[in-house]
């Protein structure tokens, strides 16, 4: 089982995410629990303040410190060393991919601290153990981050899919594209599907298969290439 929290001032933003396909079965068969975290909860004063103008000017309004430093403190105070993970979602992390979704995978607690505003107050990056991007690309918060982490990694979780291939054998597993798929009709309008696949010589099919994948990464994603050792 793995245990998601989600830090965010937008939590109504994960309503329908939480409810829908795959996630929420996994949910009610206890392999995964998520814990959306108002991050106003934990806000400063009265009206539960949990940003600020920047010092030195600017525009924009900055998360401040004190909020997302107690809620983390809260919210990871039971938990066992070692086997959680405190990640910050910002443009400025490395860039996720799928190696780290399995790496995240391993471990029973995720934090995911969702930015707004202008941004963090710098002193929350040492509350974290690593910040994740999502791509180079702005968004208007890291809420579509922490929900594509979160579709990534559930879906590693043992007995999540119904079969274990559609977690091995898929789009960048082992660094490749996934091949080609097909279903009925054998013939749409001159466009057949191809004869290997009709063949019923799984070795054959196996064989294509791979040839296409290696192609078609070699097409669209040739980066995807770099490292792999065959």
């Amino acid at each position: 089982m793995i245990n998601f929290h989600i830090l965010t001032l937008f939590p109504d933003l994960f309503e329908g995410f939480l409810k829908e396909s795959i996630l929420a079965r996994a949910q009610k068969q206890g392999l995964v629990k998520i814990n959306v975290c108002n991050l106003r909860d934990w806000g400063v004063g009265k009206h539960h303040q949990v940003d600020d103008s920047p010092y030195g000017g600017g525009t924009g309004m900055v998360l401040m410190m004190e909020p997302v430093d107690l809620a983390v403190k809260e919210i990871t105070k039971d938990w066992i060393p070692k086997k959680n993970r405190k990640i910050l979602l910002t443009p400025q992390g490395k860039i996720y991919n799928q190696k780290k979704a399995g790496d995240l995978a391993k471990y029973e607690d995720i934090l995911l601290i969702c930015g707004r505003y202008e941004g963090f107050d710098e002193r929350i990056r040492g509350l974290v153990d690593e910040e994740l991007s999502i791509g180079n690309y702005i968004l208007n918060g890291g809420e579509v981050a922490a929900m594509a982490v979160v579709e990534s990694v559930f879906r590693l979780v043992p007995r999540v899919l119904t079969k274990e291939e559609a977690t091995r054998i898929e789009t960048f597993h082992d660094g490749l594209l996934e091949y080609p798929q097909y279903t009925r009709p054998e013939d749409y309008y001159g466009k057949m599907v191809p004869s290997v696949l009709l063949s019923g010589n799984h070795a054959k099919i196996e064989k294509w298969r791979n040839e296409q994948a290696i192609k078609k990464t070699i097409e669209k994603r040739p980066d995807l290439l770099d490292g792999r050792e065959d």
